[in-house]
C-alpha cells in the first residue's frame, strides 16, 4: 500500500473515531491513539527517518498535514462537546424565574381576632373623642379593690376569683388585676398620698373621656371563661354627665361595632361596688340560627355592665363628687369577638392552632376604620 493510501485510510478512520466520540474522555482516547507517542500518526511520522531524502521531501509534508488535520478535528470536536455539556448543565440547573414567589410574611401572617377587635373598639371610641388609657397588669389590692369601693372584708370581694400574690417587703398586697377598672382611678387620681405603683397613663384633669382595653385575670376556666381574658372599660367624668349620655354612647358603639343600622337596648338594675346606680345592659338579637344576629329578632342578650361612678370612687381619686360626676361601662372583648365573628369556644383563642388563626385571623395591613369598614 502506498504512503498516500495509508494517509487517506488513517484520515478516514481517525475522522470517524473523532466524530463518534460523544464525551471528552472518549475524544481524549482517540487523540492518544492517533497523536500519542505510540499513536498511529506518530508511528507514520517515525518512518520518515528511514526514507531516502527525495522520498522524505514528499512524505514529510503529507504526514504532517495529516497530523495537523487530525489535531484540528480533535479541537473542533472538543469545542462542540464542551458546548453541548454546558448547554445540558444549564438546562439542568435553570431557575425558572416565571414561577410565582413564595407569599410574603405580610400575606401569610394573620392578626389575632382579639387584637383586631381591640383595634375596632379603639377606632370607634377615638371617633367619639375618647383617648386610650393603660395600666399595669399586676395591681395593688388598694387599686384593684379598695379605691373602687370594695372595703376590707366586704363580701363583694368574693365576687372575683382573684389570683393573689405574696405581699412585698412593705406588706403591700399584690394581685393580678381582676378588671381594668383600676386604671379609672389612676386616670382620675389627683393626690399622691395613696399607695401607688408605676402606671402607663398619667392622671388627667376633667373632663375625662377614656377607654381602657387590656388583659384581666380570674381563677376560672370553661367554654366561656378563661383564667386570662380581655376587657374594655369606658369612663366619662364631667360636671354634667348623665345616664342619657351613657345610653347614647353605648348605642352608637354597638351599632358601629356590629355594623348594623339600629340596636335596641334594655337596662336592668344590678350591683357593682364602683357604680351607683348600676345596670346590666341587654341588646335585642335573633338566636334562631346558628349565629346570634344583633339588632334584629325578638330575643335579648346580656352584653355589658355600666352605671354612674360611685361618689366614693371619685373621692378616692381626689375629685369632689359634689362637683364632678360621670359614668363607666365595661364589656368583655373576647365575648364581643365571639358574637361578631361566630366563634363557639373561647378556649380556642389561646390554643395557638395555626389552622384556627388562618381561618379566623385578619390580614396584617387591613386596619379597621369607620370609613373603610371595621371588618372588611
Amino acid at each position: 500500500m502506498s504512503l498516500q493510501s495509508q494517509i487517506e485510510t488513517l484520515r478516514s478512520e481517525i475522522s470517524a473515531a473523532i466524530a463518534g466520540a460523544d464525551t471528552e474522555t472518549a475524544l481524549d482516547a482517540v487523540r492518544v491513539a492517533a497523536l500519542g507517542k505510540k499513536g498511529s500518526v506518530s508511528a507514520l511520522l517515525a518512518t520518515l527517518g528511514s526514507m531516502d531524502p527525495e522520498d522524505r521531501k514528499a512524505a514529510g509534508p503529507a504526514i504532517n498535514g495529516l497530523k495537523n488535520d487530525v489535531a484540528g478535528l480533535i479541537d473542533a470536536r472538543s469545542i462542540s462537546l464542551k458546548s453541548a455539556a454546558l448547554e445540558a448543565r444549564l438546562k439542568a440547573e435553570t431557575l425558572d424565574v416565571t414561577l410565582p414567589l413564595q407569599p410574603a410574611p405580610t400575606a401569610k401572617g394573620r392578626i389575632h381576632p382579639i387584637s383586631q377587635t381591640i383595634d375596632e373598639i379603639t377606632a370607634i371610641f377615638s371617633d367619639m373623642g375618647f383617648s386610650v388609657a393603660e395600666g399595669p397588669d399586676i395591681e395593688t389590692d388598694y387599686y384593684n379593690f379598695t379605691a373602687l369601693n370594695f372595703p376590707e372584708g366586704h363580701p363583694a370581694r368574693e365576687m372575683h376569683d382573684t389570683f393573689f400574690m405574696k405581699p412585698g417587703p412593705n406588706g403591700e398586697k399584690k394581685v393580678l388585676r381582676t378588671h381594668t377598672s383600676p386604671v379609672q382611678v389612676r386616670v382620675m387620681q389627683k393626690t399622691n398620698d395613696k399607695p401607688s405603683a408605676s402606671y402607663l397613663t398619667p392622671p388627667q384633669d376633667p373632663p375625662i373621656r377614656v377607654v381602657i382595653p387590656g388583659r384581666t385575670y380570674r381563677n376560672d376556666s370553661d367554654q366561656t371563661h378563661t383564667p386570662m381574658f380581655h376587657q374594655v372599660e369606658g369612663l366619662v367624668i364631667d360636671k354634667s354627665s348623665h345616664i342619657g349620655q351613657l345610653r347614647w354612647v353605648l348605642e352608637e358603639f354597638l351599632k358601629a361595632f356590629f355594623e348594623v343600622p339600629n340596636v335596641t337596648l334594655r337596662f336592668r338594675p344590678s350591683f357593682f361596688p364602683f357604680t351607683e346606680p348600676s345596670m346590666e345592659v341587654d341588646v335585642q338579637c335573633d338566636r334562631s340560627g346558628a349565629e346570634v344576629k344583633i339588632g334584629e329578632g325578638n330575643d335579648w342578650l346580656e352584653i355589658l355592665g355600666c352605671g354612674m361612678v360611685h361618689p366614693n370612687v371619685l373621692e378616692h381619686a381626689g375629685l369632689d363628687p359634689s362637683v364632678y360626676q360621670g359614668f363607666a361601662f365595661g364589656v368583655g372583648i373576647d365575648r364581643l369577638a365571639m358574637l361578631k365573628y361566630g366563634m363557639p369556644d373561647l378556649r380556642a383563642f389561646f390554643d395557638a392552632d395555626q389552622r384556627w388563626i388562618e381561618h379566623y385571623g385578619f390580614r396584617p395591613l387591613d386596619l379597621p376604620t369607620l370609613f373603610g369598614g371595621l371588618s372588611n
